[in-house]
């Protein structure tokens, strides 16, 4: 369910592969997974044995994956996806080169990865080209992690989140720190709409760190006026300036990194 106040872009993340989803977001300008990149890559890189697998929340089609374990940008990927030779492809086709797309771009320092999300079509997806290890269709707010997924949990390290945390509360971050048996690192890009309290107590009550960042960056461009209307209104309710930022015309980000 899209947040109050903000555009649905619920229909994109239904559909069989990644197309609709840069399609619709390319004229918003979409960023945020291309900002996360470089910071997921560092924490991933101090995984130590036993822990090297990165479990990124609300992850659709696995695009932090494919940024985290591959030599690719952002920006490419809009470009490859959004081709007029991707257009001519059937899924099935798409996948096929998908498969050779990101295996020729696997970066040596890759980790594996598991993905959740309430998406089936894009958890699959990912899954098929090779982007996520594993994908778990579930929805942590309302139903308790099953047996494959808490086996599955036991060697993360890391938990990254780039736009889910507008959908989630501590229910979900408890329920996965139950299955890990253990609380890990939390990286998460929040939308400067959203609060982020109640979560980031939640991860302090494990006995985690919760770093808030100094900076911002941009998420996207607001859709229309309204959007951005409530968009100003509400960082201005949380005490948070939105000159140069929602008042230039993109809703911001801000990490919040919990270790």
């Amino acid at each position: 369910m899209t947040p109050v106040g903000m555009t649905s872009f619920d229909d994109v993340y239904a559909l069989p592969d990644p197309r609709g989803y840069f399609t619709a977001l390319r004229p918003y300008e979409y960023q945020t997974p291309g900002h996360a990149r470089p910071v997921f890559r560092a924490l991933a890189a101090e995984l130590g044995p036993g822990r090297r697998t990165v479990l990124d929340v609300c992850c659709s089609y696995g695009i932090n994956a494919a940024l985290l374990n591959h030599d690719v940008t952002l920006d490419e990927l809009f470009a490859h996806y959004t081709s007029a030779r991707a257009a001519e492809l059937t899924t099935a086709e798409l996948a096929d080169l998908d498969r050779d797309f990101y295996a020729v771009r696997r970066r040596p320092a890759a980790v594996r990865t598991i993905g959740i999300d309430v998406s089936r079509p894009a958890l699959d997806y990912a899954v098929a080209v090779g982007l996520l290890d594993e994908g778990h269709c579930v929805d942590l707010e309302h139903t308790e992690p099953e047996k494959r997924l808490r086996g599955s949990l036991a060697g993360t390290g890391l938990i990254t989140v780039t736009g889910g945390t507008s959908f989630l509360t501590e229910r979900t971050f408890t329920r996965l720190f139950t299955a890990i048996g253990h609380p890990v690192p939390v990286a998460a890009f929040v939308l400067r709409t959203h609060d982020y309290g109640a979560i980031s107590s939640c991860l302090v009550s494990y006995g985690l760190t919760v770093e808030r960042a100094a900076t911002t960056q941009p998420q996207r461009r607001f859709t229309d006026p309204r959007e951005q209307e409530r968009a100003v209104a509400t960082v201005t309710a949380f005490g948070e300036d939105p000159a140069g930022k929602e008042s230039a015309g993109y809703f911001h980000t801000r990490l919040h990194l919990a270790r």
